[in-house]
């Protein structure tokens, strides 16, 4: 249950402009959220553009990560791929390089039926010992996970978790209902940006933010003030995050992989947290004036 509480950023991956790894970003990356008070870190996320690297680029950046951390928060690894024994193989990979949990998505490309996804999930946590968070990114996906199949998974010990990235706020207040109805059998995190104060209002465990990689001390404080029921500092901490995710609408007519991923490491490149903010090919890089735009918008809430 606590591998998903408080808040987890889910880590971006820095590249040299020649688009190899750059590790002693990651480093630096890694501290900087460290400083922040976060209470975890998720490697290999859509914010870390798992999809653009090679399987033995994702282990250096699960052993990198896991060495620099040192222990000191619990390390979850995403491990998407196409079918059920593909990622119990990339699970099998991220637990041997000491991950604290894996993150396992719905099946992708294959056409899998409702209890195809269930059964998908069986066979992935059977292969590892440590536990399985389900990732609910239709976006990614084929289909959003059905409630209840994932507080029934949470009943029999498959799944641990949700981290929820489906953007239904209906669908997510319905699962916390139906989780706790369920004795909470999960831990159930949000992949929210902007609206994460009024998720743990209703009873989410964590908060997973890309924008965490930018102020991770912001969202912990927000995260903070909602243990201690003080809902007004809590939204005064969001309000003030959410004038800095203006950073995502700066780019323009950019893919999904591209705008908002972009804007996080221009931002964190202006902070000096990393060198650069190389995108992984075919990725276009940001112009100076989306640059410039960004970093206006870190000065103005303070960061700089």
């Amino acid at each position: 249950m606590s591998i998903l509480r408080g808040i987890i950023p889910p880590l971006l991956t820095p590249f040299h402009p020649d688009g190899s790894l750059d590790l002693d970003s990651l480093d630096r990356l890694v501290e900087h959220l460290l400083a922040g008070g976060v209470h975890g870190l998720f490697v290999l996320g859509s914010s870390g553009q798992v999809a653009y690297l090679t399987d033995a680029e994702r282990d250096t950046v699960v052993e990198r990560v896991v060495a620099t951390t040192a222990g000191r928060v619990p390390v979850v690894v995403g491990t998407p791929d196409l079918t059920a024994r593909r990622i119990a193989e990339q699970a099998r990979r991220a637990e041997a390089l000491g991950a604290a949990a894996v993150v396992v998505t719905a099946p992708l490309y294959a056409l899998n039926n409702a209890a195809e996804i269930a059964e998908h999930f069986r066979i992935v946590a059977a292969s590892v010992s440590i536990p399985v968070i389900a990732y609910d990114v239709p976006v990614r996906g084929p289909a959003k996970l059905a409630r209840d199949m994932l507080v029934q998974l949470g009943r029999e010990g498959v799944i641990a978790g949700v981290k929820d990235s489906s953007g239904d706020d209906v669908g997510f207040r319905r699962l916390v209902d139906a989780n706790r109805a369920a004795g909470s059998p999960l831990s159930v995190s949000t992949g929210h940006e902007v609206v994460c104060d009024g998720m743990l209002l209703l009873g989410a465990d964590g908060c997973v933010p890309g924008l965490a990689n930018v102020d991770p001390a912001g969202y912990v404080r927000m995260f903070n003030a909602a243990e201690r029921g003080d809902w007004d500092a809590a939204r005064t901490e969001q309000d003030r995050i959410n004038r800095l995710f203006e950073i995502a609408f700066v780019p323009q007519g950019r893919s999904g992989d591209a705008g908002g991923i972009g804007a996080f490491k221009a931002a964190c490149a202006a902070l000096g947290v990393i060198t650069s903010a190389t995108m992984p090919a075919p990725i276009e890089a940001l112009s100076d004036d989306e640059v410039a735009g960004i970093v206006a918008i870190v000065r103005e809430v303070g960061l700089i």
